[in-house]
């Protein structure tokens, strides 16, 4: 599941290369919406709301996607070979200048703008939007300790407490926090930092493909813990462990360092460090 900046990352683009431009091609491949031609429309934004993206039209609609685990949208030139087979295209949206693709978008729904709440508005503050203030913070703390007997690990996760974090971000505020991820809400001496943190390198990566929370970018350095299980912690030398959190298909790898975050944890499974290969961030 990518992280928020990535959507964020991607809309911005989408809208820098599209808003104010008629569409010369206009197709969602989806069963669903496969009869709506929306050549000839103006788009007139593109918009993240966590991890939703949309894509609005000046006849009143939007269209609604979703990365899942593998979506991405990629942006051409006209002519430009597509990056990805065009079987996985699900969205095509082409102005004079510039062919936007949407692959392997699972979620796809074309609704009125006035609408999007509806697919949105249960979803907790965004922690990437641009009109955050103090009462979105309180709203966020309100949500995030009334979580009270959850893991904190699972509560970052939770979009109905504050939208934006993925895995990635997960594992490494924990670390900052110096918490284990299976630590109880309750247990923390200072919630908001939680979500001050969360909000904090979200914004430092919004802006650029890289995602890094260390200051550096360089292989293998980019992370505290994520994905480097096996490896040695860039603060303490001690082993990165790793073990699923989460129940079912809802489980996700934590990472953590024993000494840097102590609390509990589970038995920690074997799962070697390994490349990056998430979604596409543009």
């Amino acid at each position: 599941m990518p992280e928020g900046d990535t959507v964020h990352l991607a809309g911005k683009r989408l809208h820098a290369a599209l808003a104010g431009n008629r569409l010369v091609r206009g197709e969602v491949r989806h069963p669903r919406w496969a009869e709506h031609d929306l050549a000839g429309l103006v788009v007139t934004g593109v918009a993240s709301v966590g991890k939703h993206l949309f894509t609005r039209f000046d006849d009143g609609r939007s269209l609604h996607s979703h990365f899942r685990m593998d979506g991405s949208w990629h942006l051409y030139r006209p002519g430009m070979r597509w990056r990805r087979p065009e079987h996985e295209a699900r969205a095509v949206l082409a102005t004079d200048e510039r062919v936007a693709v949407g692959f392997a978008l699972h979620d796809l729904e074309l609704l009125p703008t006035a609408a999007e709440d509806r697919l949105v508005g249960h979803l907790g503050p965004d922690l990437l939007d641009p009109a955050w203030d103090d009462g979105k913070a309180a709203e966020a703390l309100r949500r995030f300790v009334s979580r009270a007997d959850h893991e904190v690990g699972l509560v970052l996760l939770e979009q109905r407490v504050m939208a934006g974090v993925g895995n990635l971000y997960k594992s490494e505020v924990c670390f900052l926090l110096g918490v284990s991820p299976w630590t109880p809400v309750r247990d923390l001496p200072d919630p908001m930092a939680a979500i001050t943190l969360s909000r904090k390198l979200l914004l430092a990566n919004a802006d650029r493909p890289e995602q890094s929370t260390t200051g550096s970018l360089r292989a293998g350095e980019a992370q505290w813990v994520f994905e480097r299980g096996g490896r040695e912690c860039l603060r303490c030398r001690t082993r990165i462990r790793t073990a699923d959190q989460g129940d079912g298909v809802y489980a996700r790898p934590a990472y953590w360092c024993p000494r840097c975050q102590p609390g509990p944890a589970p038995v920690a499974t074997h799962r070697p460090a390994r490349r990056r290969t998430g979604p596409s961030r543009y």
